[in-house]
């Protein structure tokens, strides 16, 4: 049985006596793992077709943030927003553009995501 004491270095100490990081804190806007599934679907989808190049999640005090960039370097072209304040008024999940422009925003991220999700469509 070893006890830590105020004494000893917290980084020297094993994971296993520390707290789960894996539980995001409760004071964290956090996008669930279905949420995040088809974003990163989305996202994928994009990749593989030339126009998005990298990625940034952010969790904030107030809303979750997926921003998109097309280069590393740049501004993101997108955000998609998950902000719980808004969920009973215009809808928790939005889309918006480089310019603050908010494309969509609604109740559901699928029907959200829609607005950028640009799927093939026969003649």
């Amino acid at each position: 049985m070893s006890l830590i004491s105020e004494d000893t270095d917290p980084s020297g100490s094993r994971a296993a006596a520390r707290p789960a990081a894996a539980t995001p804190q409760p004071n964290r806007v956090t996008f669930n793992r279905l949420e995040l599934n088809r974003i990163l679907n989305l996202y994928g989808r994009m990749v593989a077709d030339g126009e998005w190049r990298d990625y940034a999640i952010d969790f904030l005090k107030d809303r979750a943030v997926f921003s998109v960039f097309r280069r590393a370097s740049e501004m993101p072209i997108y955000r998609i927003e998950k902000d719980p304040r808004l969920a009973r008024k215009q809808g928790m999940y939005s889309v918006i553009s480089a310019t603050g422009l908010i494309l969509r925003r609604g109740h559901e991220l699928e029907r959200v995501l829609f607005v950028i999700d640009r799927k093939l469509s026969l003649v």
